[in-house]
Formats: C-alpha cells, structure tokens, sequence
C-alpha cells in the first residue's frame, strides 16, 4: 500500500509560489547589485577628480569643477535609488521566508502523515505476523505436536 498524500496539490502550489519568490528576489538583487556598481563608479571618478591639483586655465577650472558637481548630483540620485532597491530588496526578502515557511507547514503535515503510515503499516505488520504465529502454534497442537 503507498502513502497518498491528500494535500499534495497545495504542497506543489507552494512550491511554485517558493520558486517564483526566488526568482523575483534574485532579480531585486541583481538590480541593486546593479546600482551599487554604478555608485561605486561614480564615487571613484569624483574621488579622482576631487583630489586632481586644479588646472592652469580659468576655462578648464570651470568645466571640472561644474562635472564635479554634476558627479555629486549623480551619486546624490543613484544614493536614493539604492535605498529603493534596498527597501524592495527587503520587502522579497521578507515575501520569500513567508513562503518558505508556508512551504515547510504543509511539508511538515506530510512528513507527519508519512510517519503515521508507516507506523500503521508496521502494526498491520505485525498483527499479521502474530496471526500467523498463532495459527502455526494452533495446527501443530491440532497435530498433537508437543511445542516444549
């Protein structure tokens, strides 16, 4: 006899719905991932400008100190989306242990059902054994075999 779980269909939806969190948390973390690089970049070239000795020409003064103001600007944006992505990090985060645990409540019942099968089983087992000894003891008295 097989152990037929009754609730196994729920058990796959939430599986799939695991396997979809999964997939959307790792896409939120490639995209901050993503962001983080470019902030790292930008941060690098205002750091490299930042500390350059100013040039001679009262022009190239201006320009470099409008495209260090521009970097800050930037890395100032790309700070703020990094938090968003942080929060929707977050937020997947949170949605993919909520799964796992629902996962894990309907694996549990299973894993709890499968044992009390087996134990089930094991007890038709050896009822039946028993069933058998006692037969086997009753014709060999019936023989008028002596068991002692």
């Amino acid at each position: 006899m097989k152990y037929k779980f009754r609730l196994q269909k729920l058990l796959d939806m939430r599986i799939d719905r695991e396997d979809e969190s999964k997939v959307e948390f790792q896409k939120a973390q490639s995209e901050r991932l993503k962001v983080k690089e470019k902030l790292d970049q930008l941060e690098e070239k205002y750091d490299e400008y930042k500390n350059r000795p100013l040039p001679v020409s009262a022009m190239e003064q201006k320009i470099t100190h409008i495209y260090i103001n521009t970097l800050g600007l930037n890395i100032d944006e790309t700070s703020r989306k990094l938090a968003v992505k942080e929060k929707i990090v977050s937020g997947k985060r949170e949605k993919l242990k909520q799964r796992q645990i629902d996962r894990k409540t309907v694996e549990t019942l299973k894993d709890k059902g499968y044992r009390n099968f087996i134990k089930e089983q094991n007890k038709l087992e050896q009822k039946l054994n028993d069933e058998f000894a006692l037969h086997s003891f009753i014709r060999n008295l019936r023989q008028g075999n002596d068991l002692t």
